[in-house]
């Protein structure tokens, strides 16, 4: 099935641009692999989790702008996905962090 614009001309596929994206993720899906069999897990436990927490939002930005394609969006339509879903993870951070506590009330 052939892709056409509005005005009828073909499109060039957008091989190239995904095949950069391949290389990216798959570097830092390297650098990540790397980190957790390199690093000692004791001493470098939160530096770990920091590291695999930055690299897992960086893969998802390539992901979701490339193969979802909304780095081709309005901007507001990609905050009306990006504002629910920060607050989703806040959600989980808070129920997290302050889920413990509700044993130390109720005993």
């Amino acid at each position: 099935m052939e892709s056409h614009s509005i005005n009828g001309e073909r499109q060039k596929p957008q091989t190239k641009a995904l095949w950069k994206v391949f290389w990216i993720l798959l570097v830092i899906t390297a650098f990540e692999f790397g980190v957790a069999f390199g690093l000692d897990a004791d001493t470098f436990k939160w530096t770990k989790i920091l590291i695999f927490i930055i690299m897992t939002i960086v893969k998802a930005y390539y992901i979701v702008g490339t193969f979802m394609h909304l780095k081709d969006e309005v901007k507001t339509m990609i905050w009306s996905i990006i504002l629910p879903a920060l607050f989703v993870v806040w959600l989980l951070v808070a129920l997290i962090i302050e889920g413990g506590y509700i044993g130390l009330v109720r005993g």
